[in-house]
């Protein structure tokens, strides 16, 4: 299929039970939710983009937030029966919904089956009491295991997610959560290096001192040694916290590594679509009430439409496609940014961080090497910052 024939959709819902306290994703709690009005709204601010991409084949269906598996299975059926009568779908089009394992959840998931969701990301996040309880989640060890084995009778699909770097966590700790999490796994891992945003009640306990986490050196260490772990079962890492088995890769995710087309409702969605030649970048209203008010009031949330330009869509390509183990396609970015890989990059850098064993570039492909993988945030820092200009 065409790349820019193709696109995904992510729907979010932003509600929680409560809030973790490492959690920066727009999740809010509220004591109430008018259900009528969302799933009329989401499927006003879904159908706002018919016109924009009904020549375009939907290859996968997100459910993230938040968390969605919440919403009542009504509103997934609603919006997945709108999505494959409106559009061309692909043959295989992965419908993926995210879940927490409380028993509440649970319940949903034989109804999430029965009305078109083939894949769940279950937020596991920890397989240790003590990591659960550190990490704020309301659900047990014995809760995410018979989650999983639902979720294995339920779906064709599913995925674990994983925190680790957690404090106090020590490498022999962490293999053996390692291990019992691929014993549960169905072909694929995410596995997160837990990291302090701004914002959360976690980075005011980090900076007050309340923890430390392990040292760059040791965090790398765990890295390196959660490729190999998984590596030894058959996971490969096909992207810096993403892992596995031959055939079972996120297609939604991937959509965004490979800078494809997608677009995002509900509110604070993110969208990146071509039309007419152009990438353009549209953001719905972070606010669920403002995002409420305006597809009401005019059947869109968007809150911000913007032409991408050549140097920003090189930027985000290389963010988004040196996270992958098979990095980015030279021609590919060619023909996405409309400029050449030379013109676009700036050379001299590039070979510095070759000669430095943080990337590599053939004739074809430019891609991190596993040191350069863990070193990222650094490299596109790099890559991306203004030359200084010479002193007089």
């Amino acid at each position: 299929m065409l790349k820019n024939k193709t696109f995904g959709v992510y729907i979010h819902w932003p509600f929680c039970l409560s809030k973790c306290p490492y959690c920066d994703f727009n999740s809010h709690v509220r004591a109430s939710i008018d259900v009528d009005l969302w799933e009329k709204n989401l499927l006003a601010d879904l159908l706002s983009f018919h016109d924009k991409t009904s020549d375009k084949i939907v290859t996968s269906v997100f459910f993230g937030g938040g968390t969605p598996s919440l919403m009542p299975p009504k509103i997934v059926e609603t919006l997945i029966h709108k999505i494959t009568n409106s559009w061309t779908v692909s043959p295989d089009l992965e419908i993926t919904l995210e879940a927490n394992p409380t028993s509440v959840e649970e319940k949903n998931f034989s109804a999430l089956a029965e009305v078109g969701v083939n894949r769940v990301s279950l937020g596991i996040q920890s397989l240790r009491e003590n990591g659960l309880k550190f990490l704020g989640r309301t659900h047990s060890v014995e809760d995410a295991k018979k989650a999983i084995e639902t979720a294995r009778t339920k779906f064709d699909r599913y995925s674990l997610d994983l925190i680790y770097t957690r404090p106090h966590q020590t490498l022999e700790e962490w293999e053996q959560e390692l291990e019992e999490a691929i014993s549960l796994a169905n072909g694929h891992l995410s596995l997160y290096q837990l990291t302090i945003e701004e914002g959360t009640p976690f980075f005011l306990s980090y900076h007050k001192g309340d923890f430390r986490l392990p040292t760059n050196d040791q965090s790398a260490l765990l890295y390196e040694h959660t490729a190999e772990i998984t590596r030894s079962h058959g996971y490969e890492s096909y992207e810096i916290s993403n892992y596995a088995k031959p055939g079972q890769e996120s297609r939604h995710n991937m959509t965004y590594w490979l800078y494809h087309d997608y677009i995002g409702i509900g509110p604070g969605a993110h969208s990146r679509l071509t039309i007419d030649g152009e990438k353009y970048a549209i953001r719905r209203h972070r606010s669920p009430e403002k995002w409420v008010e305006d597809v009401s009031l005019k059947k869109d949330g968007t809150h911000e439409v913007r032409v991408i330009s050549g140097k920003t869509k090189s930027e985000e390509f290389l963010m988004m496609g040196l996270r992958l183990k098979q990095g980015i396609d030279q021609r590919e970015f060619t023909e996405q940014v409309g400029y050449s890989f030379s013109e676009s990059t700036n050379t001299k850098k590039i070979h510095k961080l070759i000669t430095e064993n943080l990337l590599e570039l053939s004739d074809t492909t430019l891609k991190a090497t596993e040191e350069g993988r863990q070193r990222l945030d650094g490299i596109l820092r790099y890559l991306f910052e203004a030359e200084s200009p010479p002193s007089n």
